[in-house]
């Protein structure tokens, strides 16, 4: 048995050295996810918002002609559906961002005890 291998010849210290490259991948993604914006809208574009990818609202632009005071409720479900266009969107950021590196190390790291599980 050589050293830093097992009886299957699998090598502990380039598993663990992929592990780590994986973990700095997904930290960064994660780091630019908090940063990116996404923009989502309802109305044709009456109501958005605008938030980050992580979910934080920076945010809400309402179109004057829209503002009815004997109609509330419309310019709500407006609200309403701007936050999940956005939602959305974040979300499919977070799966192009996240998945592939998420996959891995759910396959690979999993007993491995690291950080963020």
């Amino acid at each position: 048995m050589q050293p830093g291998g097992n009886h299957e010849g699998m090598d502990m210290g380039a598993l663990l050295q992929q592990a780590q490259a994986m973990q700095e991948q997904l930290m960064s993604a994660q780091a630019e996810l908090a940063e990116a914006e996404v923009t989502g809208q309802a109305g044709n574009g009456l109501v958005t918002v605008t938030q980050t990818a992580t979910g934080e609202i920076r945010s809400v632009k309402i179109d004057p002609k829209v503002v009815d005071p004997d109609d509330v409720e419309t310019l709500q479900d407006l609200v309403v559906g701007a936050i999940a266009d956005a939602a959305h969107a974040a979300a499919e950021l977070q799966a192009e961002k996240m998945g592939p590196l998420a996959g891995g190390l759910g396959d690979m790291g999993g007993g491995l005890g690291l950080p963020g599980q």
